[in-house]
């Protein structure tokens, strides 16, 4: 693959919509169950996270290169047993390899079949697109999924217990021990973070958060040389 591609125009917009603008988390508020239910810790949110970023960039692949052979009338059971299939052998990688973080996340998992986002994308994207832009999407949907899984993760770990990717080496590897760190000693924990609803607060920050930065992207300032020109021209009106 010819790494140019990535810089044009249409991969560059997918990327945007994947990060940010379409962001599933944060924009469309759209997989809230597993986000608040294993965002506990930013290291559960990196392994779910990751976990449904690859189901969906192998469901968008496997969905775009069997495109033209699926049935309309049929089309979204298929994709539903694709997107099964794809969990399954996840779930089982998850089992024999990163035990302990299989059982932190227990069903929410298998409950990445009925995740909407990766149908949703599998429907409006990849059935209609080549493979190369739909494995693209999926990587760059599931990227912003997983950002979004960490920092909530990160925000209500930090306030609930004062660490950072705690037990990130018994959940995911030795390899991933660098990322634990206790930012606060001996701090006494603040229990609601850790809690559903500590989600829900911290989630209305990250949103809100959001929301205010596009608003001062969208306003753009004027240069001073429009400024000035406009000066000029209601100068010459009122002298007329």
């Amino acid at each position: 693959m010819n790494l140019s591609i990535l810089f044009s125009e249409q991969y560059r917009k997918i990327a945007r919509d994947g990060l940010w603008d379409n962001n599933v988390v944060l924009t469309q508020n759209l997989a809230l169950c597993p986000l608040l239910a294993v965002t506990g810790t930013a290291t559960n949110g990196l392994g779910m996270g990751l976990a449904t970023m690859v189901v969906m960039v192998a469901s968008n692949a496997a969905v775009s290169v069997s495109r033209h052979l699926i049935p309309s009338e049929i089309r979204i059971p298929i994709f539903v047993l694709l997107i099964a299939a794809l969990v399954t052998l996840v779930d089982i990688f998850l089992n024999a390899w990163m035990h302990e973080l299989h059982k932190v996340l227990g069903l929410f998992i298998p409950l990445i079949v009925t995740n909407c986002v990766i149908l949703g994308r599998a429907e409006a994207f990849a059935s209609k697109q080549p493979v190369r832009p739909s494995m693209w999407d999926g990587l760059m949907m599931g990227v912003g999924f997983t950002g979004a899984m960490v920092v909530l993760g990160a925000m209500r770990e930090i306030s609930s217990t004062g660490t950072l990717f705690a037990n990130a080496s018994v959940l995911l590897g030795e390899s991933f021990r660098f990322l634990e760190t206790v930012l606060i000693p001996e701090y006494k924990g603040f229990l609601l973070m850790a809690l559903p609803p500590g989600g829900f607060i911290m989630l209305g920050f990250m949103v809100a958060l959001k929301r205010l930065l596009d608003r001062k992207i969208a306003v753009k300032p004027v240069p001073l040389v429009e400024a000035a020109t406009e000066v000029v021209d209601e100068d010459a009106v009122a002298v007329e």
